[in-house]
């Protein structure tokens, strides 16, 4: 179908970002599907959400560890779904001023499984989680780990609020977090312990970035690995040509073909050099030059 075509197409040339949106759309709609799917032939529906939910449970979680991804990227109601793509779609895109599209993925992912944890956690300590066991789903915890991630990188950076108007992002954050703290009591507070995982594992990387060490190097360097375990190999037999006459030709080499240099890294100097300023400034202060040669370094040293 040319609709379904032109979606995949989108898909495919969308930026990162909009990748991750897509998902969970798509997840979202399949998982309406199943769950009336589900209805009409006298399936629980709720066996259905279960599949994708993380558990409260540790025990329980043991049975289901798919749901430590799988919950991130599922929404059930068409509002939890729409808040969390255009927070994750405004800030996600205020990350990319900064950081790099697979340190959103990294981020996106590692944020969503230490809301996760944090949330087993709880269930397992806490006496008001312990009495029933709860599930949990959305990408709450994931998108607060990028709104974190941000406002650590560039705290004084002014966002436009309805009815407010600028305001510095450390404090949008901050009143985010704060929100979640106070709605504890009122209701849900599994999910909002779960958000305040997410933010940590963002301040986490803020923090650790300003160092110039990136958090999700070795879970960008997992998915990279399973992302080539998944790929189609290609044919071992090289230079062969189309056969001619019931014979094949080898492709002759061009003579202008050399090996090419390998880029090399910043020096130590320019290393340090950045390094003192973020002491100095903070990272926001740095140029788009020193943020590259911060990024080179780093993906020297993983």
């Amino acid at each position: 179908m040319a609709f379904t075509d032109g979606l995949l197409a989108r898909f495919r040339s969308g930026s990162m970002l909009i990748k991750i949106i897509y998902v969970n759309v798509a997840v979202f709609v399949l998982l309406r599907l199943a769950v009336i799917a589900a209805a009409l032939l006298g399936i629980d529906s709720q066996a259905v959400l279960q599949a994708v939910e993380v558990p409260s449970q540790a025990a329980v979680l043991l049975r289901r560890p798919w749901t430590l991804i799988s919950y991130m990227v599922s929404h059930y109601g068409v509002l939890h779904l729409l808040f969390n793509m255009l927070w994750l779609y405004w800030l996600g895109q205020m990350f990319l001023d900064y950081f790099t599209p697979k340190q959103l993925t990294g981020l996106y992912v590692l944020g969503g499984i230490g809301g996760a944890l944090l949330y087993v956690a709880a269930g397992s300590l806490l006496p008001v989680m312990r009495q029933q066991q709860g599930m949990l789903i959305g990408a709450s915890a994931a998108v607060l780990a990028v709104v974190a991630a941000v406002a650590v990188a560039a705290p004084n950076r002014a966002v436009r609020l309805f009815l407010i108007g600028d305001v510095p992002l450390k404090w949008v954050a901050a009143a985010t977090l704060l929100l979640d703290l106070l709605s504890m009591e009122v209701g849900n507070a599994g999910g909002h312990i779960a958000h305040i995982g997410g933010a940590a594992v963002g301040l986490a990387y803020g923090l650790a970035m300003r160092g110039g060490h990136d958090i999700t190097a070795w879970l960008n360097a997992a998915i990279d690995a399973v992302c080539t375990l998944l790929k189609p190999r290609k044919s071992t037999r090289k230079g062969v040509g189309s056969p001619v006459g019931g014979r094949s030709y080898r492709k002759a080499k061009p003579a202008s073909a050399a090996p090419q240099p390998q880029e090399e890294g910043p020096t130590e100097a320019e290393i340090d050099a950045v390094l003192d300023k973020i002491k100095r400034s903070g990272y926001s202060a740095l140029t788009d030059a020193e943020r590259d040669t911060l990024f080179r370094a780093s993906s020297k040293r993983n």
